[in-house]
């Protein structure tokens, strides 16, 4: 089976700036379980997704195009680039802000905590 992504715009997604577009590549449906996001994220010049925690589920970024800046869970912040991944795990917080002037662009995938499902 070959399908377009379904693409998905959110305002203010977790408290953030701005609309984020989600591409997501499967659905919780297809992650069987297993996760609950598994999507390529575009995130304009100037928005962000707020400072949000991971409950029971974990999310690592990888980094396709542009730059930004990844807030840990102790609120330390780092710029990130292609290439970069992103580890957030379980019962952390993150957000991820791009105060460039080109779109930020990278993989997210919520991982569910083994033995735990999750929305």
């Amino acid at each position: 089976m070959v399908r377009k992504a379904d693409i998905v715009f959110k305002d203010n997604v977790r408290g953030g700036e701005g609309t984020i577009e989600f591409r997501h590549i499967l659905s919780a449906d297809e992650l069987m379980g297993h996760g609950t996001i598994y999507a390529h994220l575009v995130v304009p010049p100037h928005c962000s997704l707020g400072f949000h925690q991971h409950v029971e589920n974990t999310e690592p970024y990888y980094v396709l195009k542009g730059k930004g800046i990844f807030v840990d869970n102790d609120g330390s912040r780092t710029e990130i680039v292609p290439g970069d991944v992103c580890v957030i795990e379980v019962g952390q917080s993150h957000a991820i802000e791009n105060p460039f002037e080109e779109p930020l662009e990278f993989m997210a995938l919520v991982i569910n905590q083994k033995g735990k499902m999750t929305e």
